[in-house]
């Protein structure tokens, strides 16, 4: 065999050897930003599951806060729909959800013999906690999204990321509705 083969069958090995490194390094990231996106599933599902909760409790208290009750119902119920959507499709309705949930809890300030209902500052303290939980949940996602996608898009990856079969992840990002705080009249 040749010097030319033998260097020939080096840089075919080489190469090989690089693009299983590269193949499994994106598999990994990508696994990751699964997992990321699971952990904000969870803690989504549980504010779903709490809404019903909180608006079944305050009903009767907030009883000409009906727009109010039902922009959170309707909300809850489109973020529902999508649970199975695209990432952008649910940030969208998660927005819309943190804008009618945010508008609710200052509405519900407003109403001091409902701060004194037990059931509801639970429901409310629950709340809170799952809103923060979602919000480091989202973080820890994007921050993964952004090292699965600059992974691939950095020189010399981002010449065969695509050919591999990996595409850029979608970051779930506020809405610009969400970065408002709730007006509430009184």
């Amino acid at each position: 065999m040749s010097n030319s083969l033998i260097g020939i069958a080096a840089v075919a090995a080489a190469l090989l050897v690089w693009l299983v490194a590269v193949f499994n390094s994106l598999v990994v990231l990508r696994a990751r930003v699964r997992d990321a996106w699971s952990d904000i599933d969870v803690q989504l599902k549980r504010r779903h599951d709490l809404i019903p909760n909180l608006v079944a409790a305050v009903e009767g208290y907030m009883a000409h806060e009906r727009s109010t009750l039902e922009a959170v119902t309707r909300a809850r119920a489109q973020a529902v729909a999508l649970a199975n959507g695209t990432v952008a499709g649910r940030a969208r309705a998660e927005s819309a959800l943190s804008g009618a949930l945010a508008k609710f809890v200052a509405v519900a300030e407003q109403y001091p013999q409902l701060r004194a209902v037990e059931s509801v500052q639970l429901l409310q303290e629950q709340l809170t906690s799952t809103e923060n939980r979602i919000a480091f949940a989202r973080q820890f996602y994007n921050d993964e999204v952004m090292k699965f996608n600059t992974a691939q898009a950095v020189f010399p990856r981002n010449l065969v990321a695509g050919i591999l079969g990996f595409s850029p992840a979608t970051m779930f990002a506020a809405q610009d509705g969400e970065r408002e705080i709730a007006k509430v009249s009184v």
